[in-house]
């Protein structure tokens, strides 16, 4: 492991097929977004490091099918993982009243109890939306879950969502310390760094 990284984490993105796992993903990795984006095959694997607080983490970001013919994959992608970035779409109803049942999947697979969950409302771009962004905090809310509106297409709140939940995470000590034992995290005054960072948009401590 590199020497000034404080640590690797594993970060899941989940959601109905379509909803823009993958674009946000390469968004955040790359900076780069294609309309044409093809559906993922099995799983995808990105490796990004950010400086959090002047923390540097590498980030193991893996990237699912949503269709159920992929699901003989679900236990192993779960295993291990830190951190959960939970999208729906918020122009189609049906992917957002789907996320039960990935959370209960998540539920079903995670090794961690105290795993860290994002909830993304994706495609705020577009206008047509059927899902009111108060439901999606709403729902983060019942489900003890971050939330962010974004936008792969326009970079909205995407660099915002993965760094919050990286941020949450290392506020978490027992989800990463034990794998990197003796080594302190210090972590500067979030509440102001993060009004800075994602320019009004809201997320739940």
């Amino acid at each position: 492991m590199d020497d000034d990284v404080l640590t690797t984490l594993k970060l899941l993105i989940i959601g109905e097929s379509g909803v823009g796992k993958s674009s946000l993903l390469l968004r955040f990795t790359e900076d780069t977004f294609d309309p044409e984006q093809s559906a993922t095959i099995g799983v995808d694997f990105k490796v990004k490091t950010v400086a959090i607080d002047g923390n540097k983490a590498k980030l193991a970001i893996w990237d699912t099918a949503g269709q159920e013919r992929f699901r003989t994959l679900t236990p192993s992608y779960y295993r291990g993982a830190q951190g959960v970035i939970l999208v729906y779409d918020v122009t189609k109803r049906e992917t957002f009243t789907k996320l039960d049942n990935w959370l209960n999947e998540l539920e079903t697979y995670t090794t961690r109890n105290d795993i860290v969950k994002m909830l993304v409302g994706n495609k705020i771009d577009q206008d047509d939306h059927e899902v009111d962004r108060n439901e999606g905090l709403k729902f983060a809310r019942k489900h003890s879950m971050l939330f962010i509106e974004a936008s792969a297409k326009t970079k909205d709140g995407v660099q915002c969502a993965f760094e919050e939940l990286v941020e949450k995470i290392l506020q978490t000590p027992g989800l990463w310390e034990s794998e990197n034992q003796g080594q302190r995290v210090r972590l500067g005054d979030q509440e102001q760094a993060r009004g800075r960072a994602c320019g009004g948009y809201c997320s739940i401590p």
